[in-house]
């Protein structure tokens, strides 16, 4: 119960933090127009927002106090609604794209496989160390949750726009999971190793905390390939995929879910953190921000 608890928590805090990020940029651009209005501000073209204009924020860029006029905050807040709308589409399209057709046999044969055979890797565990796993896996997706929240802060401590992209996108990358997450807990109803017979039936357990897929590996996945997008060095890949590819294992060895629950969230995961990454980057900041194809007005 404790850990489901902690593991709610965790949702909720990044939640907020994604959610959060206009309503501080509203506020920091209210203060520079008060600034300006004020006759205070030694620099009245400087941009006072959190996140570089292009993602959530507005700039404050007229020196005119009598043309400035103040978004409001519901604005702010319906762009953002906005921009994760549209990559709720992105995300649940792409597998129609006929480019993907392929992969998506793949994925579903694989994951069918892994269906049938889970009831018999789940019993050919040992049963020590069951604690131990689950203390890993815990550990992992709130280090890796902690570890995009430093970036953020530091970020914005220290002005430097690269952190604070890793941050931001990293919490919207981890939101954009949340839907994925409570449709099938809620539609597949999957009972846990340790429930019921021990077969994983599904369409038993429709709540929130059922088997497929793994939360711990779906969200730190997420953000595991968000950082590890925005910092293509070998040594933070081996960092972030290492960490999220421990906590996939100890979800399997502590006996929380079955292999085919913990390989879909990976994968599911790791795929959403890429394309918010490759969504919303901003060129210049990484070096595996390429430039994305635009459409050709006729």
């Amino acid at each position: 119960m404790f850990c489901h608890i902690q593991k709610q928590l965790a949702v909720a805090i990044l939640l907020a933090t994604f959610g959060c990020l206009p309503a501080r940029c509203q506020d920091a651009g209210n203060f520079a127009i008060r600034q300006l209005a004020e006759g205070r501000s030694s620099r009245p073209d400087r941009n006072i927002c959190f996140l570089p204009s292009s993602e959530l924020c507005a700039e404050a860029t007229s020196a005119d106090p009598q043309s400035t006029q103040s978004p409001s905050s519901d604005g702010a807040f319906k762009n953002t609604f906005r921009r994760f709308e549209k990559g709720q589409a992105e995300i649940y399209s792409a597998p129609f794209h006929r480019s993907n057709l392929k992969w998506d046999a793949l994925f579903l044969a694989g994951t069918g496989t892994l269906i049938a055979t889970d009831r018999q890797a789940s019993r050919a565990l040992p049963t020590n160390h069951v604690d131990l796993s689950r203390n890993i896996s815990n550990v992992g997706l709130y280090g890796t949750s902690a570890a995009a929240g430093v970036l953020w802060l530091s970020g914005l401590a220290t002005h430097n726009e690269h952190t604070r992209e890793t941050g931001a996108l990293s919490a919207e990358a981890f939101a954009s999971t949340v839907p994925f997450y409570v449709g099938l807990q809620l539609i597949t109803g999957r009972e846990r190793p340790i429930e019921g017979t021990g077969n994983g039936r599904f369409w038993r357990n429709n709540a929130l905390n059922s088997s497929f897929p793994s939360a711990h590996a779906l969200f730190t996945w997420s953000m595991a390939s968000v950082i590890a997008h925005e910092y293509p060095r070998p040594w933070v890949k081996w960092l972030a995929y290492g960490t999220a590819t421990a906590v996939s294992v100890t979800r399997f060895t502590g006996r929380e879910h079955f292999p085919s629950d913990v390989v879909v969230g990976s994968v599911v995961g790791y795929l959403i953190g890429r394309h918010v990454f490759q969504a919303h980057c901003k060129q210049g900041l990484s070096q595996g921000c390429h430039a994305r194809k635009t459409a050709i007005a006729d």
